[in-house]
């Protein structure tokens, strides 16, 4: 064999095991995550890998957390992450039990996963999730439903449950460097024992509010007759006060009246008894005299006629 020959043949086996070399340096960190490197020999260096390629060393090891929204399930419905019904009982504060379907969004704080890397002592993102998040989320959420009777859990303080549950849950990952995005409430269910007494109660609930509303009605309706009343009594005193008012001047007109007529009567009077002299009075008289004299009789006294017929 020509010594050009081998020595082609090793530098091809040169560029050969250069390449596989390379491609096994090669590391990808898919979009939504960061990759923590550890050296073998000297543990994590505090180096993070955004996405993308990367060339690392065969020494040095990736662990992927995502910092994208991760969407996860604990439930019995076969939509979830896992094949297994992972729904879970939660205990009420009275003695109850309740078994929930929840779901829940996370992600891991980019600046802190090399804290996280070495907490949970190298495991991935995925493995956390499911030897941790999922574990703690069932107990803590039992902390929460322990403080309420099945009947707010089932009935009209879900809402608020699931509120608290979100904020509490944020909380308490926040240490590890996880942050709890959202956290819902997507199925709760109870006995049929239980389910009776929630409806007795949001019966009798319902029927307060009604009576609660009809008293309120009965009460603004008394309140309007009230006022209607009242207002009637002020305008009947208004009109009387009135009336009596018109009287009032009707009776002064009326006496004034009364009182101008028998001014004029007494002037005229007065001027008309100034006027009689001793002739005109004699006047009348002979004009209203028949032509006959007066006759006198008596018991003493004769009899005097005067003139004949």
């Amino acid at each position: 064999m020509r010594k050009g020959t081998v020595g082609g043949m090793v530098i091809g086996v040169v560029l050969i095991a250069a390449i596989v070399l390379g491609y096994m340096c090669m590391q990808r960190v898919p979009a939504g995550y960061v990759g923590v490197v550890y050296e073998m020999s000297g543990g994590v260096d505090g180096e993070v890998l955004t996405q993308g390629w990367h060339i690392v060393s065969p020494t040095k090891d990736v662990t992927l957390y995502s910092t994208g929204i991760e969407q996860s399930y604990l439930t019995s419905e076969n939509k979830g992450d896992s094949e297994n019904d992972e729904s879970f009982n939660i205990p009420t504060s009275d003695g109850k039990t309740v078994k929930v379907n929840l779901e829940f969004s996370y992600r891991f704080n980019p600046d802190r996963v090399t804290d996280t890397f070495i907490q949970f002592k190298g495991r991935s993102g995925e493995e956390v999730k499911n030897s941790f998040i999922k574990p703690k989320i069932m107990a803590w959420t039992q902390e929460i439903s322990a403080t309420y009777p099945v009947t707010d859990i089932f009935g009209d303080k879900r809402t608020e449950i699931n509120n608290r549950l979100d904020t509490y849950l944020k909380e308490k990952f926040e240490p590890y460097g996880i942050v709890i995005d959202t956290v819902n409430f997507t199925d709760i269910s109870v006995d049929g024992e239980t389910a009776a007494a929630i409806q007795k109660k949001v019966t009798a609930q319902q029927e307060l509010e009604l009576a609660n509303v009809q008293s309120q009605t009965a009460k603004v309706q008394a309140e309007k007759d009230k006022q209607v009343a009242i207002i009637g009594a002020e305008k009947e005193k208004e009109t009387a006060s009135i009336q009596a008012e018109q009287a009032k001047i009707k009776a002064q007109g009326d006496a004034n009246a009364k009182k101008i007529a028998s001014d004029a009567e007494a002037e005229a009077n007065k001027k008309i008894a100034g006027s009689l002299t001793p002739e005109l009075i004699e006047k009348i008289k002979y004009e209203k005299w028949n032509g006959e004299l007066p006759q006198v009789q008596g018991d003493t006294m004769p009899i005097v006629s005067v003139g004949s017929k």
